[in-house]
């Protein structure tokens, strides 16, 4: 999976191409420092996935979005913000944003968003879905105990905000015994897909 960073910030983007590359097959094949730049590069290096700041010198991220739902509709672009308000949620969305992604998220929420994306799929921080999930994880809460104990481990660091390959190395495990323990507990969880499974696990990690 192919990934393009774009943030004005050069420590940022070196910050997220080392984290982007630690994800088991994603890999950051260009960056960019500004909207124009981001088109451009989008158009060279042809990514699956597009991070894009919003706010940056010149152009906003915003314009440089729905630039490239014009040229390169079939390339996902998820938006990284400081700003979690409904407002700017809003017209990521409706500028054909593929996910929104608040810039203190955890690591692992990043990498979900950047699968989500690539797979068709949309993806907000839990921080906008906050008082929403809230029912949800409640309910869920009692059905952790269901959880074997390698499970609830997984869970537990998937709310501390471990990627996948961090966790398979912490536990001495396969990337795919991970996908598989993560695809076992959605079903007792009863999470339809990855993104419900994290917003409940951070809740309960709050939660200790």
């Amino acid at each position: 999976m192919r990934v393009l960073i774009c943030d004005d910030h050069t420590l940022v983007r070196a910050g997220l191409r080392r984290l982007v590359d630690s994800f088991d097959g994603i890999e950051v094949v260009a960056d960019a420092s500004n909207a124009d730049e981001a088109v451009l590069r989008a158009k060279q290096e042809l990514p699956d996935v597009i991070l894009m700041d919003v706010t940056m010198p010149g152009r906003s991220g915003f314009d440089a979005l729905a630039e490239l739902r014009v040229a390169r509709p079939e390339i996902a672009v998820v938006i990284m913000s400081m700003h979690d308000d409904s407002v700017h949620v809003r017209e990521a969305l409706q500028r054909g944003a593929s996910g929104f992604v608040v810039k203190e998220a955890a690591p692992a929420e990043l990498e979900v968003a950047i699968r989500a994306a690539a797979a068709g799929r949309t993806f907000l921080s839990p921080q906008v879905f906050a008082p929403q999930a809230q029912p949800q994880a409640r309910s869920l809460h009692g059905d952790v105990d269901r959880l074997s104990k390698r499970q609830r481990e997984i869970l537990e660091a998937l709310g501390a905000g471990r990627t996948t390959k961090q966790i398979a190395g912490d536990l001495g495990l396969s990337v795919k015994t991970v996908e598989t323990h993560r695809s076992r507990m959605m079903e007792v969880l009863g999470c339809r897909n990855s993104v419900e499974l994290l917003r409940v696990a951070m809740r309960l990690h709050d939660r200790r």
